[in-house]
């Protein structure tokens, strides 16, 4: 899932990133909520995880709120606050939020309200017969079930969204490192051709293809049996 998280507080928004990162999620960070509209102008996300320290910080929310509600590709959002009425709640919902936690909240139920609000809109209606198992962070294609690893896994989701089209390298960079600042060709190259291999390896149809001086596109073709000519 691509995560945008939003949180004024430091020390929240390092504990936040690692559990949610952790969790196969692809996260980028703001530590405004302008900033966080901002953002999400630039690249779609799958949800939008706003943290606010107190009753102060509710208008700002509820005016980012309509912002996003606006985009495009409007993202579900995910509201968690550490005071907060039921009065505040609702407003917050009524302004756009998907869900809205009050202190003391648990980022497991968080997560698992978020894949929820993601389940019905998963990018794998392109491709019904591939999907990504989070749970067990396999890519499962028919019966056939393919481990990953974190990064081939955030990979994979990243070129799944764009099934059959091709991805700029850049772009997958920063879905599948949002870790990191600048990461190699040479890694990126690595984690490839180890995802390669393992499709391979376990007679999977998709694929990944190069792109040239551009990146690389995920093709889904379903192999053709072969029909043989019986002689007479």
């Amino acid at each position: 899932m691509r995560l945008l998280l939003c949180s004024s507080s430091t020390t929240e928004r390092s504990y936040l990133y690692k559990a949610l990162s952790e969790s196969l999620n692809s996260v980028e960070v703001a530590d405004n909520v302008e900033y966080a509209v901002y953002l999400a102008s630039q690249e779609p996300f799958d949800t939008v995880f706003l943290c606010a320290a107190g009753p102060e910080a509710h208008d700002d929310i509820a005016t980012a709120l309509a912002a996003f509600t606006r985009l495009p590709d409007a993202p579900a959002i995910v509201v968690a606050l550490a005071r907060a009425t039921p009065a505040d709640c609702a407003r917050l919902l009524r302004a756009g939020a998907d869900a809205c936690f009050v202190q003391p909240w648990s980022i497991l139920e968080i997560q698992e309200r978020m894949l929820a609000l993601r389940r019905g809109a998963l990018v794998h209606a392109s491709a019904p017969f591939v999907r990504l198992d989070p749970s067990t962070r396999d890519l499962v294609e028919g019966i056939r079930r393919v481990p990953l690893t974190t990064r081939e896994y955030l990979l994979v989701e990243c070129l799944l969204r764009h099934a059959g089209a091709p991805v700029a390298r850049e772009h997958l960079i920063r879905y599948a490192w949002p870790d990191k600042a600048d990461v190699e060709p040479s890694s990126v190259n690595l984690v490839v051709s180890r995802l390669r291999r393992k499709l391979a390896s376990h007679g999977a149809h998709a694929s990944v293809e190069t792109v040239n001086r551009y990146g690389y596109q995920l093709d889904l073709h379903m192999r053709q049996p072969i029909v043989g000519v019986i002689a007479m």
